[in-house]
């Protein structure tokens, strides 16, 4: 049974021990120092959580960086901190077909973040270490929420009950702007709200397990409860949820470190940004909704969790890597039983890398085709490169080699203009519509023409002993 954590506090303590957290005691300014640090964790092989226990004109604390690695990632799914990339997709892989595995509602008593409650005279900058992440953000943006709403015609469909991850700018000590773009979750049900003018509860938790927030970023069904997930990626123990005190139906995380409550006003927008967002650039100021925040409850010196953003990679390249790939390789193995792996770990799957057998000629490009088909992969996915069964798609040297040598640009490379596409890629033009590019690197079978059919090379008798002799030796002389 993978190690599981019930909270961020219990993640934090395993990451101190394994190495993967340090702490700043000396008093740092709220900015630029904790969007430095960020920056810099994740740019350090096996980069740490970095957590700052004294920030001038604030009580709280702040950690950063917490998914920023393929160490900590690791050690989310109870795995060993030096676990290779593959080999996690694999294990989440395994995990994801255990879903669902219905959570566990806990009673109030029961629930952390319910330890301190405040009503009245409501200040976000007194509860929450609140900065700019990077220097040219319109305001203070909160990272890393796990947004929890519910369906207005199916209040009671726990199926329908959406955990999602928004981009959040404090706008005033009761009120915040969040995005909701026609693509995600959110916007589906405001639409629904708004079209009776009614406000749409939400209740915000911030400083969650690290398998929450990670289905929080994680695109999966309408219908499909992440919570429900995060059991199954728990390899089957529940998490633990308790009701939201103004909205009932709202399920939050237990042991959340903060809980924002309200609604969104409906029919209002205001300006909202700039923001330096996950392709590496800032994005412009556009009209978003609001919350009115009216209750707040906390656990006691609550943790402030955020991410840094900037040029990938980034923590949340980490954070989104994985959950990314993985349903996208799901919804196409369905169709596609011939899909071995899906890489979708560049910019929130704006690029992806699919390695498939290919049953017949043109294969491939149905493979790229029925991924941009997908839920995520329509919106987002712009760069599709496909290649053969025996390439590792999360080896770039594999997928360099199979682009150099198994590519005919002329007959290889598809465009498909006027798609869909993802509104904070600066690229798109105008902003939400892209051309798609498929690279189709596979090796050509019939009746495709294929005029150069050549032998691969194979590893020589003996490579994988030899591979454990010399890995034996450089141990030996490591210890010495």
């Amino acid at each position: 049974m993978a190690k599981v954590y019930k909270d961020l506090r219990e993640f934090l303590a395993t990451l101190e021990e394994e190495g993967q957290l340090v702490r700043i005691k000396e008093e740092v300014n709220p900015e630029p120092d904790i969007g430095a640090a960020g920056r810099a964790a994740s740019s350090m092989p096996n980069g740490p959580a970095v957590l700052f226990e004294n920030i001038t004109g604030y009580k709280g604390s702040v950690v950063t960086n917490v998914h920023g690695s393929w160490q900590n990632h690791a050690l989310m799914m109870g795995m060993p901190k030096d676990t290779p990339t593959k080999e996690q997709f694999e294990e989440l892989n395994a995990r994801w077909d255990k879903y669902p595995v219905p959570p566990n509602v806990v009673s109030r008593e029961e629930a952390p973040c319910k330890e301190n409650v405040i009503t009245e005279n409501i200040n976000l900058f007194e509860v929450l270490p609140l900065y700019r992440i990077n220097e040219q953000d319109g305001g203070f943006f909160i990272s890393k929420a796990s947004v929890i709403s519910g369906d207005p015609e199916a209040l009671d469909d726990f199926g329908r009950q959406n955990v999602g991850t928004y981009r959040i700018q404090v706008k005033d000590k009761d009120r915040i702007g969040i995005q909701a773009l026609p693509m995600h979750d959110l916007a589906v049900q405001l639409e629904k709200a708004e079209r009776k003018n009614e406000p749409l509860p939400v209740a915000i938790a911030l400083g969650n397990s690290p398998l929450v927030t990670f289905m929080a970023s994680t695109p999966v069904g309408y219908s499909q409860n992440e919570y429900e997930f995060v059991g199954a990626l728990q390899d089957g123990v529940p998490t633990d949820i308790v009701p939201a005190d103004t909205a009932p139906h709202l399920m939050v995380p237990a042991g959340a470190e903060v809980v924002l409550e309200g609604y969104i006003i409906p029919r209002v927008r205001v300006v909202e940004g700039p923001f330096g967002e996950f392709p590496g650039s800032y994005s412009g100021s556009r009209l978003q909704c609001e919350i009115q925040i009216t209750r707040i409850t906390h656990r006691t010196d609550p943790i402030f969790e955020n991410l840094y953003l900037g040029m990938p990679w980034t923590e949340i390249d980490y954070l989104m890597a994985l959950n990314t790939s993985v349903p996208l390789y799901k919804q196409i193995k369905e169709s596609f039983p011939e899909v071995v792996a899906v890489n979708a770990m560049y910019t929130h799957g704006i690029g992806v890398i699919i390695s498939t057998k290919c049953r017949y000629g043109g294969y491939g490009k149905g493979v790229a085709m029925r991924l941009l088909s997908t839920p995520h992969g329509m919106p987002y996915s712009k760069i599709v490169i496909v290649v053969d069964e025996f390439v590792d798609p999360f080896n770039l040297e594999q997928v360099m080699w199979a682009l150099t040598t198994r590519v005919l640009p002329h007959k290889d490379v598809t465009m498909i203009e006027n798609a869909p596409g993802m509104p904070l890629d600066p690229s798109s033009n105008p902003a939400g519509m892209t051309t798609k590019l498929i690279i189709d690197a596979t090796t050509p079978v019939a009746p495709e023409p294929n005029p150069r059919a050549v032998e691969l090379l194979k590893d020589p008798v003996g490579t994988a002993k030899y591979t454990e002799v010399i890995k034996g030796l450089m141990q030996a002389m490591g210890d010495k």
